[in-house]
């Protein structure tokens, strides 16, 4: 795990950094980069789209880090932030623990396709067991699956058809080219400035950003 640390950056050289690194597939070289083209391929917002502030996540489900802060800080910013509308979340995957991360991204939005990404999202990490030690796989994902009432069949049809492979291979790839390189880490933007934070600091690091951002 790379060491934690926070930067600030000017949003507006971000934001000319950012332009010459395009979402994959785009033909519009020219295009400005905005929040909502970093958000878009992610899960869906969580808490207030029209929120002031929007948290970028992104993560691996097996990852020791990510689980720590799912179980840690995360609570204390859905009911400070996140439920009173000062702030919203969109995590996008960043699979750096191999394959079996790729499958459980893919299942997340196989189950956002019945309306239960965070519910399943959150179920990933309520079981997690370690990094590449097996957890993840079929029969695991299909109990998640049934634990947050998906429908089974159309599930597994959308996991064997690898319906959302090529998603989650492209949000790492976003992810490298704007230098994320470990998970979990953050993008906090706010109106004037956007604030990196990287591994499962304290949730003191994260309020002190979100209160002066």
């Amino acid at each position: 795990m790379k060491k934690y640390y926070v930067i600030a950056i000017p949003i507006i050289i971000t934001l000319i950094a950012l332009s010459y690194m395009l979402i994959p597939h785009s033909d519009q070289k020219n295009s400005k980069i905005t929040i909502q083209m970093l958000s878009q391929n992610g899960s869906p917002i969580l808490g207030n789209p029209s929120a002031p502030i929007t948290i970028v996540e992104w993560g691996d489900y097996q990852c020791t880090y990510c689980h720590a802060f799912h179980q840690t800080g995360l609570n204390s910013l859905i009911q400070e932030y996140i439920n009173t509308g000062k702030a919203n979340l969109v995590f996008r995957d960043f699979p750096l623990n191999g394959p079996d991360s790729v499958l459980a991204a893919e299942a997340s939005y196989c189950a956002n396709d019945q309306d239960k990404y965070w519910s399943y999202h959150d179920e990933l990490y309520k079981n997690w067991a370690g990094e590449r030690t097996g957890w993840v796989n079929a029969k695991s994902l299909d109990q998640f699956a049934s634990t947050v009432g998906l429908d089974l069949v159309q599930f597994d049809k959308c996991l064997n058809d690898k319906k959302y492979e090529q998603k989650v291979l492209d949000n790492q790839q976003f992810g490298e080219k704007i230098g994320i390189d470990a998970t979990p880490s953050f993008l906090i933007f706010g109106s004037e400035k956007v604030t990196k934070i990287t591994g499962n600091q304290p949730f003191s690091v994260f309020k002190q950003v979100l209160d002066t951002i």
